[in-house]
């Protein structure tokens, strides 16, 4: 069982390179390979920018095994990766397949690929299906999340696709492959609106649970925050764990965390996090 994090918020300050060396020596087993750089995607045309960055380039490959050696070379491996998202825009969708290669380049064995937010689970399987032999052929498994919409009028989350446990299980069951898992993320399930909880979800998704992404939030907004800084009951869903024997790594998404800090100050912020993931790894194993 891995401690793991994303290396998008380090990377941001630091480059992708250095930022696996320092998540290394913060104390960390493995890292999360953020590819969200692959696109650069503008909200408000719902487009995609023109982006200078590796891995949107024809080199996207080379620099995941560049990465991958910089971790072994520091003691750690890719875990897991995280595609582009939103999976509603053709665009980036047509970036998953180099997204699962660099995955399996890197080192990874689950690729995180959002579901499209508002369609339904076997319309959204349809994608899955369409990438999973692919998947297959690198080693890869995909993983399938729950996410969010936002009702302005309440001011609160609202339900998208694998939000409540019968969704998730519906995009499951719509796929219904070894190498189709789901990745909970832990504060997108505690978030107010959507009428469940982590406890809930993790007991529902049982054996198909093999990733996670774990970070804090106020159980109102998705705030990215590290785990113990807000109201998240770590404690209840480390027993939740436990009970359903989950065997997958500890892998922070706390990626609003690092904002605040800057070049001389980042590896603080790192080490920071490795302690709150081997917090929570502790709690589970004791």
């Amino acid at each position: 069982m891995k401690i793991s994090t994303e290396i998008q918020s380090a990377a941001k300050i630091i480059g992708e390179e250095k930022a696996v060396e320092l998540i290394a020596k913060a104390g960390f087993d493995a890292w999360d390979f953020s590819l969200f750089s692959m696109c650069s995607y503008d909200w408000s045309t719902r487009s995609l920018r023109p982006s200078q960055h590796p891995l949107a380039g024809k080199n996207a490959i080379d620099f995941a095994k560049k990465l991958k050696k910089i971790g072994l070379d520091n003691g750690i491996v890719c875990n897991q990766s995280h595609a582009p998202f939103p999976s509603s825009c053709a665009d980036i969708r047509s970036k998953f397949q180099l997204a699962i290669e660099c995955t399996a380049e890197a080192g990874g064995n689950i690729c995180v690929i959002h579901p499209d937010n508002n369609k339904n689970a076997q319309e959204n399987a349809e994608m899955y299906c369409e990438l999973l032999p692919f998947a297959k052929s690198c080693g890869v498994k995909i993983a399938t999340e729950n996410m969010w919409d936002w009702d302005n009028t309440k001011d609160q989350a609202a339900p998208a696709a694998c939000s409540s446990p019968h969704s998730f299980l519906q995009h499951l069951n719509a796929v219904d492959d070894e190498y189709f898992v789901a990745c909970l993320d832990i504060g997108h399930a505690e978030m107010k609106g959507l009428n469940t909880n982590a406890v809930e979800m993790i007991l529902a998704l049982s054996g198909k649970l093999q990733a996670l992404h774990l970070h804090d939030n106020d159980l109102w907004h998705d705030s990215h925050q590290i785990p113990f800084s807000m109201r998240i009951d770590f404690e209840g869903i480390v027993r939740a764990l436990k009970q359903i024997g989950y065997c997958g790594d500890f892998t922070l998404e706390a990626d609003a965390y690092l904002g605040s800090y800057d070049k001389g100050t980042v590896f603080e912020g790192i080490k920071n996090l490795a302690d709150a993931a081997k917090k929570l790894r502790d709690l589970y194993l004791q």
